[in-house]
């Protein structure tokens, strides 16, 4: 990581978006140049984020799920900003809508359940647990591909997740109401069902 003085981490967000913010200030910033620095506050003062920062995790991530060929923001740099007190990521956004934004606008089908049932098997069976998972951070890109983002927190296995695992992961996927709403519209099953024909048990 990169130590970024006050002064430059103020040229670096010049004009920038303020994308997501909470109590403790601004999270993630859109750049003028279209890149994205994600902003990370340590919650507690001993924590392992004092020497495993959450935005090294998020590189680390980006460079695990390149290796197994899931798109994933591409990252640029990590920071330390002493300045503001936060470390940071800066990388190239993935391109596309969240599903919830595509839901949103009233285009969700029954092929996009289908799509997201199959990929979510292939996470699982490239040992990939996110931690959240939930609709808002799964892209679907212009070419027709699903990818992740908000990637600081997950955890990469050398093979396949075990069955527990598997039904652990997908069982967070229903925590938000809205999300679970769509997901089982009109009583589909069409994520699980591709789910276990791709990947395995989700019960």
């Amino acid at each position: 990581m990169q130590t970024l003085s006050h002064d430059a981490y103020l040229a670096l967000r010049a004009n920038a978006t303020v994308v997501e913010r909470d109590l403790h200030g601004e999270k993630v910033l859109q750049l003028e140049d279209g890149n994205y620095l994600k902003l990370f506050r340590r919650k507690r003062l001993i924590s392992s984020t004092a020497w495993y920062p959450y935005a090294q995790r998020f590189a680390d991530n980006a460079l695990t799920l390149e290796k197994r060929a899931i798109p994933c923001p591409s990252v640029i740099a990590t920071y330390r900003i002493p300045g503001i007190k936060r470390d940071a990521v800066l990388y190239a956004p993935l391109a596309g809508r969240s599903l919830r934004q595509i839901i949103q606008s009233g285009e969700g089908a029954s092929e996009l359940r289908t799509a997201l049932g199959k990929f979510i098997a292939r996470l699982h069976s490239a040992g990939i647990y996110f931690r959240s998972l939930h609709l808002g951070n799964i892209v679907l890109s212009p070419s027709g591909n699903l990818g992740l983002i908000d990637i600081a927190d997950l955890r990469a296995r050398s093979g396949a997740l075990s069955s527990y695992l598997r039904r652990r992961n997908m069982q967070q996927l229903y925590r938000d109401p809205q999300d679970r709403a769509w997901l089982c519209a009109d009583g589909s099953t069409a994520v699980e069902d591709a789910y276990r024909a791709a990947g395995g048990p989700v019960k």
